[in-house]
């Protein structure tokens, strides 16, 4: 897949639509009836590229301060939906030993994950981080993964939504209407090749999350470190 050109694309796209006013808000935000939770295996960025992906938020709060923003605490990459979020969905329907085995043997010779945050870009919906990973070991991961998955008896519901193929992170969601669409492209344009940071992963979590990976809802369930 060619990430740039699929970043590029999402970018011109949305931001048309952001434009014309043909945006999407989301409305269960701060829904205290939204009950949708789900398992993922994901990774998070380093303290340095936190900081980094703060002063592009800083900015962007200047012009939207109503919008939700994701805190350091919780921006991630989601390395694969295990199973999708989903109303009703309890930790107590969740057997971890079996899920862990699999993805342990699906770490099998997994020794570095790399990620380049370069540029962001845009959906309907929401900014993100573009993420490229330096070679395929986490493509070959998520393969691995989704065979092993597929051909057990376990519940999942892998690539139910989307297949995900990229390494990016959503760090701001609209909310509510935008105060000035015109000035938010703006900056993101600004920010559209910015250098936030490369990083290695040292560890990958397994966790019972809801649809918006709030810490204050997420159980960690289960650390893998890689060698």
């Amino acid at each position: 897949m060619n990430l740039s050109g699929h970043y590029n694309e999402l970018f011109k796209t949305s931001s048309e639509l952001i434009l014309s006013e043909n945006y999407s808000i989301d409305t269960q935000i701060n829904s205290g009836s939204d009950k949708r939770f789900g398992i993922t295996l994901l990774v998070r960025p380093c303290e340095e590229i936190k900081a980094n992906i703060r002063g592009f938020l800083d900015e962007l709060k200047k012009t939207e301060p109503e919008q939700y923003y994701y805190p350091n605490s919780d921006i991630h990459i989601t390395v694969l939906s295990i199973i999708s979020c989903n109303d009703g969905f309890t930790l107590d329907q969740f057997s971890m030993h079996e899920y862990v085995e699999i993805i342990e043997k699906s770490l099998v010779d997994v020794n570095t994950i790399e990620i380049d945050f370069r540029g962001v870009t845009l959906s309907p919906s929401t900014i993100m981080l573009q993420g490229f990973s330096t070679d395929n070991t986490l493509e070959i991961l998520r393969n691995k993964l989704r065979e092993k998955f597929k051909n057990s008896s376990l519940t999942q519901s892998i690539d139910s939504r989307y297949t995900i193929t990229t390494s990016h992170s959503t760090i701001m969601r609209f909310q509510q209407k935008l105060e000035n669409p015109k000035k938010l492209i703006e900056i993101t344009e600004k920010y559209r090749n910015y250098n936030f940071g490369k990083f290695k992963v040292d560890k990958i979590e397994l966790a019972f999350n809801d649809w918006y990976q709030r810490k204050k809802n997420t159980v960690s369930l289960c650390d893998f470190y890689l060698r």
